[in-house]
């Protein structure tokens, strides 16, 4: 127990100082809008007797993401070898808040569900560990994406990408169902672009800012939009028809290109790499209904593509040129 409490008290420590490290700037208006979000998407889901149970399955989603892209796994290896059992307990604090809304509408299934799933996310293997030397050398894409490459041989991808699809067929007769499933999958894709590679594989690319940047997105725009076709079209089939599947797909598609930018905007800083997505992502995801975000995000996207071409021009030694 003490050993437990001693683990707390040093990731609140961190915590600290990871916020200090963001900035306040950024911190006064990341926090808004990701409560504002989150609270939206927690009270919408919990009013519905159906996709209250989606509220779970996104907890854990995030918090699987979250916790394979933490940098102390070495340090928790070497000093405890029980440390998974911390990490469940620290889950399944931060799960405690949305299972307190749910309950407040009186979803005792999907409060006990979430609490029961956020443990879980403990074990969860870290995104560079691998399954086996056969399977490294088996991909269904080319090495140069290789953020799908490393982040489907992790493993997880290919079990949560069949289940997003089910939950989005067994909900097709409503929008919303093939649209959080879509959110579901955009949380995995986070994962995927939230890890810098080292430095070298960018100078090995010997390419400009620009067309380097162009080729990122392309493979990943590509994949991305492959991946997403049957929630699409679930989603053209069903009420929303044609055209609301190819407003929701250009949404989305162009929410990935925001994000793989803003990797390059803040490389090779991790943090500052996934603060900043899950801040876009949030002002995306708080745009309808508020007139304020979509012209902050358009001039995020321009902010972002302006400092992506300037950090790469850093780091790969070359002015670039359109």
């Amino acid at each position: 127990m003490q050993a437990l409490l001693a683990y707390l008290r040093l990731r609140w420590r961190l915590l600290g100082r990871q916020l200090l490290e963001i900035g306040w700037v950024r911190l006064a208006i990341l926090i808004p809008v990701l409560v504002a979000v989150g609270g939206r998407v927690v009270i919408t889901a919990a009013a519905h007797p159906q996709v209250q149970w989606a509220v779970p399955v996104g907890v854990a989603l995030l918090l699987v993401s979250a916790h394979r892209q933490r940098s102390d796994w070495r340090f928790l290896v070497i000093s405890a070898p029980h440390f998974r059992r911390w990490l469940a307990v620290e889950y399944l604090f931060w799960a405690s808040p949305v299972a307190m809304v749910l309950l407040l509408f009186k979803d005792w299934g999907a409060a006990a569900l979430t609490l029961g799933l956020a443990p879980l996310a403990a074990l969860a293997p870290p995104m560079g560990e691998t399954q086996s030397t056969r399977q490294k050398g088996r991909s269904l894409f080319r090495s140069e994406a290789f953020e799908w490459v490393s982040g489907m041989r992790a493993g997880g991808a290919w079990v949560v990408w069949p289940a997003l699809l089910a939950a989005a067929i067994w909900q097709r007769g409503t929008p919303l169902g093939p649209v959080l499933a879509l959110g579901g999958w955009l949380l995995v894709l986070l994962a995927y672009y939230g890890v810098p590679e080292p430095m070298t594989m960018l100078v090995l690319a010997a390419r400009g800012p620009g067309p380097f940047l162009r080729r990122r997105l392309l493979l990943g725009l590509t994949y991305a939009g492959l991946s997403a076709a049957p929630f699409l079209w679930l989603l053209a089939s069903g009420p929303a028809g044609v055209g609301g599947a190819l407003a929701v797909g250009l949404a989305w598609l162009g929410l990935v290109g925001l994000i793989i930018i803003t990797k390059y905007a803040f490389y090779p800083n991790a943090l500052h790499i996934r603060t900043t997505q899950a801040l876009v992502v949030g002002m995306a995801l708080a745009m309808p209904g508020n007139p304020v975000y979509p012209a902050l995000l358009l001039v995020a996207a321009g902010g972002l593509i302006w400092q992506s071409r300037r950090r790469l021009r850093a780091v790969l030694g070359t002015r670039g040129k359109q």
